[in-house]
């Protein structure tokens, strides 16, 4: 009989850890465009280090949201109790994009994903 072996990998990192800290600033730049626009699509992302913060990707909101202070804010929430310098490349999400996903979206709490509806 031939068994099947699989392996399972998993990272766990601390509160501090530069991959935890760069997802902590993305999800909090996600949860400031839905809290003021819930059609908000946001592809962001986030690289840290020492004390720079580099910002990429396209947002599409009608949201007013400052950036820059939400990365500042994340960081003393974190308990890091220095101001990053902060890179902030986000931009508009291109037309060639919007056009294969302006169509309506419903969120889906029981499954936390986000349904298409066509």
């Amino acid at each position: 009989m031939n068994k099947k072996k699989n392996l399972f990998t998993s990272e766990a990192v601390s509160i501090g850890h530069p991959d935890h800290v760069c997802d902590r600033i993305s999800d909090s730049i996600l949860d400031a465009c839905l809290t003021q626009d819930k059609d908000s699509r946001v592809a962001c992302e986030t690289m840290v280090k020492d004390e720079f913060v580099i910002l990429s990707g396209e947002i599409s909101t009608t949201a007013s949201i400052n950036v820059e202070q939400i990365v500042k804010d994340t960081i003393k929430e974190i308990g890091y109790n220095y101001t990053p310098r902060v890179l902030n490349l986000i931009s508009k999400q291109s037309p060639d994009i919007a056009q294969g996903v302006d169509i309506r979206w419903s969120w889906r709490p029981r499954n936390y994903v986000w349904i298409c509806k066509l």
